[in-house]
């Protein structure tokens, strides 16, 4: 690693990208986490063992790479901007633990193999796809290390009955035990964005806890939260109806319910992950 910027200081950062010709692209969602300490307890929580195989979404200018580099893992960044990319090359292509995937992480990751654990200063406008990304698709890191917009921490953390509670909420704790690294406040960055963010720490649970989800979960929890103001009985009707066409469909989804316990008029909002699950394996004949 050679020429390092400074990276706690937004005007020394400043000075580099001038010097290379670079500025940080509002539609990436480039904003540089300066806060030493900040970068310090993010990977402080992924707790890793030498030369653990880390993917890095949102490098940037290599503030956290240098970091995690220098503890002894081995980094696959995942990186937009061309720009930044040239700058990172320049930076830590002399280090045998680096390498770099150019491009929309959305787009590349499923060509790059696997790795134990993920750290991302992720970009709030993506920010949820990118987790539910991996998650539909049984890409389970052991420990994900990130900072995301306070509102998007807050749905991933939410229990049911509570205001922020989605199906992305169960999505999330499906398969992870999920806590609060930090509050960010959005001084923390630079540029300065316009909301506060927060660092989050996923542990994921056992396997046999992970394997009782299946995409059929995934789809009837998106299908239920789908009209939030309408009942399950009729979300649940809307679903088979459209996966079957099934002049049966009422009679099933009122079976279903039955053996499940749960009350035709309630609401997906108030419904836990086991909730989801019970469904789920009630009508799974009808959904795959």
């Amino acid at each position: 690693m050679k020429n390092l910027p400074n990276y706690d200081s937004p005007a020394a950062i400043n000075v580099f990208m001038n010097e290379q010709g670079l500025a940080a692209q509002k539609k990436f969602g480039q904003n540089f986490l300066v806060k030493r300490y900040a970068r310090e307890k993010l990977i402080d929580a992924l707790a890793l063992p030498q030369e653990a195989e880390v993917w890095e979404i949102g490098p940037g200018l290599g503030a956290m790479t240098a970091e995690l580099l220098g503890r002894g893992a081995r980094v696959k960044a995942f990186e937009i901007d061309h720009g930044f990319c040239s700058c990172l090359t320049e930076l830590f292509s002399q280090s045998k633990n680096f390498s770099l995937v150019k491009g929309n992480v959305l787009e590349t990751w499923k060509g790059e193999g696997r790795a134990e654990f993920l750290l991302g200063n992720l970009p709030y406008n993506i920010a949820a796809r990118i987790i539910g990304d991996f998650i539909t698709n049984g890409v389970f890191f052991k420990r994900m290390a990130l900072t995301v917009q306070r509102e998007v921490a807050r749905r991933m953390a939410a229990k049911p009955a509570s205001p922020d509670y989605s199906s992305f909420s169960v999505l999330c704790s499906s398969v992870y035990n999920i806590k609060s690294i930090a509050v960010l406040k959005r001084n923390c960055f630079y540029p300065v964005p316009n909301v506060d963010s927060e660092g989050l720490c996923l542990e994921l649970k056992n396997l046999s806890c992970r394997e009782m989800y299946s995409p059929a979960f995934y789809r009837v929890v998106r299908a239920l939260f789908a009209s939030r103001r309408k009942t399950i009985k009729n979300n649940l009707l809307a679903l088979v109806k459209a996966q079957r066409g099934d002049l049966r469909a009422e009679t099933l989804c009122a079976a279903a319910l039955q053996t499940t316990g749960i009350h035709p008029n309630e609401r997906a909002e108030n419904l836990s992950c086991e909730d989801f699950l019970r469904l789920t394996n009630a009508i799974r004949d009808f959904v795959d």
